[in-house]
């Protein structure tokens, strides 16, 4: 087991598990500005509403936004468009406070993260915002179903060793936490994205600041 301190708006609690389950964008990078110039161009150019699209599509995989803004659409060629457009984004990438700090001072083999994001994308801001590259990194390209599905942070506890009653998801968006719950784990919620009302769990942070590895039992 690994124990972990979080310290929140005076509260400090300790918490222990097996491995860590982080997601991506809005819990370790800062991808905010891409993301969002990439989605109201792509609005625009449909003549869709852009606030409508952001308040549905984080955490969610590219192809179940499309679908879900725009089921008239070809979907396989508007993936395509996105894919092009994020990838070579790099405008504001930045890790999230604390980000780089945690993920160094984990052990080796008990960390992943999973995101919605594909595999190209993830190892691109990932880099970009500096971070280590993850033992395992599960993404869009390795499941069959996004979040708020769990087979993805199931995928990262089998390939972790861990039970995932013993894992710890650290997430920022709704389908995120859901898909944590569905795989029977643990989650903290970060408020970089979500506001007080909207958190589902437990435990929540403003950002990985608040969060400290301690010792491994």
């Amino acid at each position: 087991m690994i124990g972990l301190t979080l310290t929140d708006r005076g509260t400090t609690r300790r918490l222990e598990c097996s491995a860590v389950l982080f997601d991506m964008d809005g819990t370790l990078v800062d991808s905010s500005r891409c993301v969002e110039a990439t989605w109201r161009a792509w609005c625009d150019r449909h003549g869709l509403d852009s606030d409508a699209l952001f308040r549905i599509s984080h955490g969610r995989r590219n192809r179940e936004t499309v679908a879900l803004m725009a089921p008239h659409l070809d979907v396989e060629r508007e993936v395509a468009g996105l894919i092009r457009a994020e990838e070579a984004c790099r405008e504001g990438i930045a890790p999230i406070a604390g980000a780089r700090r945690l993920l160094t001072g984990l052990p080796p083999g008990r960390w992943a993260v999973v995101t919605s994001a594909w595999q190209r994308l993830a190892e691109i801001r990932l880099r970009a915002a500096g971070l280590p590259e993850p033992a395992v990194l599960v993404t869009a390209d390795d499941v069959t179903a996004g979040k708020p599905d769990p087979e993805g942070f199931l995928r990262a506890a089998a390939a972790l060793g861990a039970a995932p009653e013993h894992c710890l998801v650290v997430e920022d968006a709704l389908p995120g936490l859901a898909a944590a719950r569905a795989a029977g784990m643990r989650a903290l919620a970060l408020r970089t994205t979500l506001t007080e009302d909207q958190i589902p769990v437990d435990w929540a942070c403003d950002d990985l600041t608040a969060l400290r590895y301690e010792d491994a039992g």
